[in-house]
């Protein structure tokens, strides 16, 4: 759809335009939630628009009324497809918004796989316990729904990476290469008053097995930055070390290996890893890996199109071997929810990869469900979880996990694999910004407090830059 209607009057400059305000709506104090809104005299720019997850408080923020008139909203720029990121959309829409929305071209197709699938599964969650009677509201409804999607899509608006648009009158967008998933992007907005606002979204970490690193930082007047991993450092020798490990333990005591994974890039990169295993030996020619997450499958098919097509953001490596890079054969994916229920019924080793990450949804629950409580088996989280996810409570050693209303015993070893990130972390975000000129201010969102704050003193003492962790509907002006 046009970014700018050609039928209308210019809209004349103000001999003196006021700063324009910035106000943080999510992303802040958690890794979830994703939302920067920039109003100018001109121009209401919504910058991310995902959705809350983990802790009950947080996830009952999705349902309240945006903090702002949604019909008074002229854009969105989502900087990739992550549900954390663009999972408010619908929502959003819902309430009346009707502008462009502007992302890459691969995000617009991966976003449309990670919408359907939310509402997919909110409608399932809410039809479910409706019959089964567990949740407190009466009747439940999803957050959304398929026609809410529907109506969503229309205002995509996929604009080239690399390039600079106009979104309209004086208002000017860049996206660059973010690394992070393909499709990936940090952004470069230019207001009508000369100022600028850069955002990173996520970043990937320069030793993405699949994309190319994220181009880097060129400077802006404010920067918002992500920090998920801003206390920490990735060690991927010793990560791809602790996985093989785990998945070499767990077949030779005749288990079953499962790994919740994100169906965005982490599901690649997990297949991957399982493609170098089943060449060296290490994953036996006889033990089944099944992708069991119609969006992760899905998702897998756009991964497959971009080698083909000989996408820029895709490692030459990666391009030189082709699809033969994703499918450790042999390689079964499960689609339907009867082909889902069929590996249930399976015995033997087996490794299974199924959505979602953080164990906040979908089919990977009904594996957990049954695995957990065998000692045999074993669960391997492969990222970043969120406090107040299934996932987090695992690695932080949980007895029991409820799920479907009822509570399962923890018994089957859980194996915390962080490394698998796609995640730059503090020492590479760092670099991004080395050569940079310093923005007058840096804040610091997209994570949790500890991280936050560990690398906003990082960036003080490093690069000797203004940074700040906001808090959560603070608003402050752009100069």
């Amino acid at each position: 759809m046009s970014r700018t209607d050609p039928t209308a009057a210019p809209l004349a400059p103000a001999a003196d335009p006021r700063p324009a305000l910035l106000s943080f709506l999510g992303g802040v104090g958690t890794v979830t939630g994703s939302k920067f809104l920039v109003e100018s005299d001109h121009a209401r720019i919504l910058l991310d628009c995902g959705l809350f997850q983990g802790f009950a408080d947080l996830r009952r923020r999705n349902w309240g009324r945006f903090a702002r008139d949604a019909a008074d909203i002229d854009a969105v720029v989502v900087t990739h497809a992550h549900l954390d990121h663009c999972g408010y959309l619908p929502r959003l829409v819902r309430q009346g918004f009707r502008g462009p929305i502007l992302m890459s071209p691969h995000t617009a197709r991966l976003a449309e796989i990670v919408l359907r699938d939310s509402a997919r599964l909110q409608m399932e969650a809410a039809r479910h316990a409706n019959e089964h009677g567990w949740s407190k509201h009466r009747p439940a409804k999803p957050l959304y729904d398929d026609s809410d999607v529907d109506k969503t899509l229309a205002f995509f608006d996929p604009v080239p990476v690399g390039g600079e648009v106009e979104i309209m009158a004086g208002t000017r967008l860049a996206l660059h290469q973010g690394g992070h998933i393909l499709g990936s992007a940090w952004a470069h907005l230019t207001l009508e008053d000369g100022h600028t606002l850069a955002v990173s979204g996520d970043l990937g970490r320069p030793g993405h097995p699949l994309l190319l690193p994220a181009e880097p930082f060129s400077g802006a007047d404010v920067l918002l930055l992500e920090s998920t991993y801003g206390d920490r450092r990735h060690d991927q020798d010793s990560g791809r070390s602790a996985f093989a490990s785990v998945i070499e333990r767990t077949i030779g005591r005749g288990g079953t290996v499962v790994i919740p994974a994100f169906a965005i890039d982490r599901t690649e990169v997990v297949l991957h890893e399982l493609t170098r295993l089943r060449e060296t030996g290490v994953l036996p020619g006889s033990v089944p890996v099944y992708v069991d997450s119609p969006m992760a499958l899905a998702a897998l098919d756009v991964y497959r199109d971009a080698v083909r097509d000989g996408s820029p953001e895709l490692r030459p490596e990666i391009l030189a071997k082709g699809a033969d890079a994703l499918s450790p054969a042999p390689f079964l994916a499960a689609r339907t929810v009867q082909e889902s229920i069929d590996i249930n019924g399976s015995r033997g080793p087996a490794v299974i990869v199924s959505s979602a990450g953080m164990a906040t949804g979908g089919r990977v629950l009904h594996h957990l469900h049954r695995l957990l409580p065998d000692p045999r088996n074993a669960v391997v989280v492969v990222g970043f979880t969120a406090a107040g996810t299934r996932a987090r409570d695992l690695v932080d050693g949980a007895r029991a996990l409820k799920m479907f209303g009822e509570y399962v015993p923890v018994r089957a070893e859980v194996a915390d694999v962080p490394h698998f990130s796609a995640h730059a972390d503090a020492e590479q975000i760092i670099e991004w910004l080395r050569d940079a000129p310093p923005p007058r201010t840096t804040y610091l969102v997209h994570g949790e407090a500890a991280a936050s704050e560990a690398l906003r003193d990082r960036i003080d003492r490093e690069l000797g830059w203004t940074a700040v962790v906001p808090r959560s509907g603070e608003a402050v002006l752009v100069r």
